[in-house]
């Protein structure tokens, strides 16, 4: 009789096995269900198949395709399927490597044939019939010499370059299914069943192992998900985010522009700087009432300043320079150190603390050509900074102060957000004890305020931790915007100073914070979360009226100019075009309100008023329609649909 062992699962649950048994058989022990879901299982924390034998006392956690870490098996092992639909219908192709990536996987080709889209619809099918054939997924350990000769006979010599890499001691595992082997750490699902939500979707050029000495491999990138309704719903929102992508909606709706002449530096165009404009209005309103007072450093300052900063040795690489009179300045890549001087220019006491700076701040910051991205990555932006100066006893007090700002303002916009507590990097700037307590202190205040966080490690700015937040979007997708730093070591370097209680001079402490990150940023992260159909309080024009005819113009210019004293956003469309083309025209340009006026409307002092998005229009007075607008302005109402 074989001996038992003790096997705790997750939930703290003891029970006995049989030594030699496989994880599977656990799984159907515990529940037939569990072991139809599970696609492989943790022991003593190391990833496993599920055909792998129990051999000694261990903590079992089984894992299901929705974990993150069985989205990741599920989508390796989608390489695999895709690289042995590969093999079959074109022999003689060379692999590479195939690795589980977000959202999918890729495998990396050599190949005489030039793989097309008519060839990734054959592929995909090719899978599905080996789904259908369900191939268990088998793993056998060789030696290096086995596994050497195995590839050799092949000819797969990416593979023999792999195995050469490997460390002399090292576990050298093959996995079959069917017809296919590949060399592989694994683990995989049990069998090719498991894999039913997949789309391969683009072919793109890989220098083998990414160094462009090496030859030039084809890459098919895929999806995969756990269940179809979630690849469903993710090429959905693929399709969506084309529809709402902001480089798209910021040419139509006549926003901003790009151009050659000045790559990653945006041109915003009327439109966009009324927008731009009303956002900038909003956090002055909202900065002034917290206590901020806003000022405003020079673009340009001497190398000194950011050697003393810090900015020179660690930060070089991002920044611009010039030379004026013979010396070498740098062009600002942040606020911080003009911040520094302007509280140098006269001498504190702690009953001026805390200080609150606020800097609406352009800077910029060398990005390299290839990760430029619309609004969302450019080379000059304005920084909607602040500097706090404050005792070590308000410290906790201003980051829950700040906390309070930031949620307000994304809830303002319609976003939901996650927060990272982003802790010490290895090139930084002081002692670990300072690190250790500023830190300690953003957990302190992120608890007081009830937020859930997550540690993101080694993350933090080289002069402190931080606090960043991260906006969700109508489509899932995470932004990075909004942070927090807490920062001991600038007010060192810097040596500031304040007269405390006691008549000697301290320390101040200072955060550094932002909260839409970059305006042009969130911009972008707007036009797209809305489409483009900017909430009222945010629409470059807010109310387009259109006359009937040439004798209604004179109507409809009293019209938008009753709707301007009320500080609305107003324009008449008096061209000579057929009514419904103008609708449909200020639909396609998503103006909130399409005010059409004829006889009946000029009798009676009214508008047949027609919001964006529907169909029918609404008739009202004028004033009733200047007070409806008026309420939407002043309480920043959301557009349908935006929470």
């Amino acid at each position: 009789m074989a001996a038992m062992l003790k096997i705790t699962l997750k939930d703290g649950a003891a029970r006995e096995f049989e030594q030699g048994g496989s994880l599977r058989g656990l799984a159907e022990s515990v529940s037939p269900a569990l072991a139809r879901m599970a696609i492989a299982a943790r022991v003593d924390g190391a990833l496993t198949d599920l055909s792998a034998a129990l051999t000694a006392d261990a903590r079992v956690e089984f894992v299901l395709p929705d974990d993150s870490e069985g989205l990741e098996v599920l989508r390796h092992s989608t390489s695999h399927l895709m690289a042995q639909a590969v093999a079959r219908l074109f022999p003689g192709v060379k692999f590479g490597i195939g690795p589980a990536v977000a959202n999918g996987f890729y495998y990396d080709l050599d190949s005489e044939h030039v793989f097309t889209p008519d060839d990734l619809s054959a592929l995909e099918k090719e899978m599905k019939r080996l789904v259908k054939e369900d191939l268990p997924f088998t793993r056998r350990e060789v030696s290096r010499a086995e596994a050497l000769a195995f590839f050799r006979e092949r000819g797969e010599k990416y593979k023999v370059e792999l195995i050469d890499g490997l460390a002399e001691d090292a576990v050298i595992s093959l996995y079959t299914q069917g017809d296919f082997t590949d060399l592989c750490a694994g683990p995989h699902v049990p069998s090719t069943k498991a894999l039913k939500a997949f789309r391969l979707h683009s072919v793109a050029g890989a220098y083998w192992r990414g160094d462009e000495k090496n030859k030039m491999l084809q890459r098919i990138y895929g999806y995969a998900f756990a269940k179809t309704a979630e690849l469903d719903d993710f090429l959905f929102k693929l399709e969506e985010a084309k529809r709402r992508d902001h480089r798209k909606l910021g040419q139509e709706l006549d926003l901003f522009s790009l151009h050659e002449e000045g790559p990653g530096f945006p041109f915003f165009h009327p439109k966009g700087m009324i927008l731009r404009n009303a956002l900038e209005d909003f956090w002055r309103r909202e900065h002034l009432k917290r206590g901020y007072d806003e000022i405003r450093t020079p673009i340009i300052l001497r190398r000194e300043l950011w050697e003393e900063s810090g900015h020179w040795d660690h930060y070089r690489e991002n920044m611009y320079f010039t030379q004026v009179d013979g010396e070498d300045y740098a062009i600002k890549p942040m606020n911080c150190p003009g911040g520094m001087i302007m509280y140098k220019t006269k001498l504190r006491s702690y009953r001026d603390l805390p200080i609150r700076c606020g800097e609406l701040g352009l800077v910029h910051r060398h990005e390299l050509s290839g990760v430029l991205h619309g609004l969302l990555r450019v080379r000059n932006f304005t920084q909607d900074d602040a500097h706090i100066f404050m005792t070590p006893s308000q410290v906790k007090e201003e980051i829950v102060g700040v906390i309070d700002l930031v949620d307000y303002f994304y809830k303002t916009f319609g976003f939901a957000y996650e927060v990272e507590l982003s802790t010490r990097p290895e090139h930084s700037m002081g002692a670990a004890e300072d690190w250790e307590q500023a830190t300690g202190v953003l957990a302190e205040a992120l608890r007081a305020r009830g937020v859930a966080y997550k540690i993101n490690p080694g993350d933090g700015a080289f002069y402190g931790p931080k606090i960043d937040f991260h906006l969700k979007d109508c489509l899932d997708r995470t932004w990075q915007c909004g942070t927090i730093q807490l920062d001991f070591q600038m007010p060192e370097k810097f040596d500031l100073n304040y007269i405390g209680e006691d008549g000697e001079k301290h320390r101040p402490v200072m955060v550094h914070r932002t909260i839409y990150g970059s305006i042009e940023r969130f911009i972008a992260l707007l036009t797209e979360q809305y489409a483009g159909a900017f909430p009222l309080w945010l629409a470059p024009v807010q109310a387009r009226v259109l006359p009937i005819s040439d004798r209604h113009g004179e109507y409809a210019a009293r019209v938008r100019s009753a709707l301007t004293e009320a500080g609305i956003r107003a324009e008449v469309d008096g061209r000579r075009e057929k009514l419904n083309y103008k609708i449909r025209e200020a639909q396609v340009e998503k103006i909130p309100f399409t005010l059409v006026v004829g006889d009946a409307e000029e009798l009676e002092n009214s508008v047949a008023a027609r919001r964006y998005g529907r169909q029918d229009s609404e008739k009202m007075s004028l004033d009733a329609l200047m007070t409806l607008m008026g309420e939407e302005i002043r309480a920043k109402k959301l557009p349908d649909g935006v929470i």
